[in-house]
């Protein structure tokens, strides 16, 4: 839930609690509740609002969710969230994780068994702002960068590394059947 809260508020900017459990088809207290503890770890903060009304939070550090020289998220791995979902499965509660966030929830749960210098991941997770035709030289891009890679077999020193991009437009909020709203 906290995964999926942090990636809203990056995709937006700032997000309510409100915004965030329709998106999200959480009920707004759920949603209130993660906000506020993510706000207790220094990750999120309140955003400035004239109207007194609305509460929207906001990013603490730009770019990254996690501060300059932080190892691990400890507002992600408390007692009562041992894993979080990935982005990918907070489209809707009833869709099922693909085998790549499997993949990616089992490194979590257990990099710490590999030898140390495999522990790091290079996971990055950015919302850009794209015409269709810098989305698609962006995919040209990205996958020339991994051809040199691609049939390499196995060598002393190497393990199998899964490399999964996905670059796909974000959909806002929904109307009432279910449809994207504007932004």
């Amino acid at each position: 839930m906290r995964v999926a809260l942090l990636d809203l508020i990056a995709e937006w900017g700032s997000i309510t609690s409100n915004q965030a459990a329709q998106m999200l088809h959480q009920s707004s207290g759920t949603c209130s509740f993660h906000l506020r503890q993510l706000a207790r770890y220094g990750l999120i903060e309140e955003a400035p609002t004239g109207d007194g009304r609305s509460r929207p939070w906001r990013l603490r550090w730009e770019g990254s969710l996690m501060p300059p020289g932080t190892a691990e998220e400890p507002a992600l791995r408390t007692a009562d969230a041992p894993s979080a979902p990935t982005a990918s499965t907070r489209s809707s509660p009833e869709s099922d994780a693909g085998p790549e966030d499997v993949d990616h929830r089992r490194w979590l749960a257990h990099r710490s068994l590999a030898p140390a210098e495999w522990q790091q991941d290079q996971a990055s997770s950015d919302v850009l702002h794209l015409t269709p035709g810098e989305l698609a030289d962006l995919g040209a891009a990205v996958r020339a960068l991994l051809a040199p890679y691609r049939d390499r077999g196995p060598r002393p020193g190497t393990r199998p590394v899964a490399a999964r991009t996905r670059l796909f437009p974000l959909l806002g909020p929904t109307d009432g059947a279910g449809r994207p709203t504007d932004r």
